[in-house]
């Protein structure tokens, strides 16, 4: 498995919040949420590297 960067996020309690209800209805961490997020954005708009591989925790094939 690739080497996982740490970095601090600060976001607004707001944010947050709504990022954490959306990762406790999918069963993820709020890490694993932003990750997931994240990757799909930059998958959307044709920016995620080719070698960028499915992620840990993947479901089937939703979304594709």
């Amino acid at each position: 498995m690739a080497e996982r960067k740490p970095f601090l996020l600060r976001i607004s309690p707001e944010l947050w919040n709504a990022v954490q209800k959306w990762a406790d209805d999918e069963l993820r961490s709020v890490n694993g949420q932003i990750e997931f997020l994240l990757r799909d954005s930059l998958q959307r708009a044709g920016r995620l590297p080719k070698t960028a591989g499915k992620p840990r925790g993947t479901r089937g094939t939703q979304g594709e």
